[in-house]
């Protein structure tokens, strides 16, 4: 499973691929890293965010653009673990760690480089649109899983960034300083830098 920020640079990639109308793409972006908004409330289930859809791949048939980014969310999740565990990545000590949450943000670190417009992204984000989703997410919920992910992507992430952003996820709140010393020392390991960004070079 990816980060938010690996998230969008996987979904720019697919439209290098697939070009689509901005419109369509920014509400793509919305969904694409909308399944882990149950990191901010203990309420909504894995299963109520990431196991929607019966297949899990890239035909996006009858889909709207934020259900379409919501499939490529789980489409990326399972195909980035395919090719880190073809690459043998979790077999180098720290990368499991924290359900390989120090990875995650490393790689967010590693890929924030590879999008060039956040700027009109955190606009976007600060102020979405309605959305029909699921009455068990409130308008507010889903209102502040996106101001937390624009302040989260307004710029590169580093060690205080990553923190305040963990910070407002429940269930890391008290493991955050050993994820970003976690995170410290796996970026001092070129292997697994080396690994994280041949996950965007194949996932598409």
């Amino acid at each position: 499973m990816a980060s938010q920020i690996a998230h969008i640079i996987y979904a720019k990639k697919y439209f290098e691929k697939h070009p689509a109308p901005l419109a369509y793409q920014e509400e793509f972006m919305l969904g694409c890293v909308f399944p882990d908004i149950r990191r901010i409330d203990e309420n909504i289930k894995r299963k109520d965010t990431h196991l929607c859809f019966e297949s899990c791949d890239l035909n996006f048939e009858g889909l709207t653009p934020f259900q379409a980014g919501w499939k490529f969310h789980t489409y990326c999740d399972m195909r980035r673990e395919d090719i880190l565990k073809k690459y043998d990545f979790y077999s180098i000590r720290g990368t499991a760690d924290f359900w390989g949450q120090a990875a995650k943000g490393l790689e967010d670190e590693i890929l924030y480089e590879k999008y060039n417009n956040w700027e009109k992204l955190v606009n976007y984000f600060n102020n979405v649109p309605e959305i029909e989703i699921s009455a068990s997410i409130s308008r507010e919920t889903f209102q502040l899983w996106y101001a937390i992910l624009a302040k989260y992507i307004e710029k590169k992430p580093d060690s205080k960034t990553a923190h305040i952003f963990l910070s407002k996820q429940p269930s890391f709140v008290d493991i955050a300083d050993d994820i970003i010393q976690s995170v410290d020392k796996l970026r001092k390991n070129e292997k697994v830098i080396e690994l994280l960004e041949k996950v965007s070079e194949e996932i598409i």
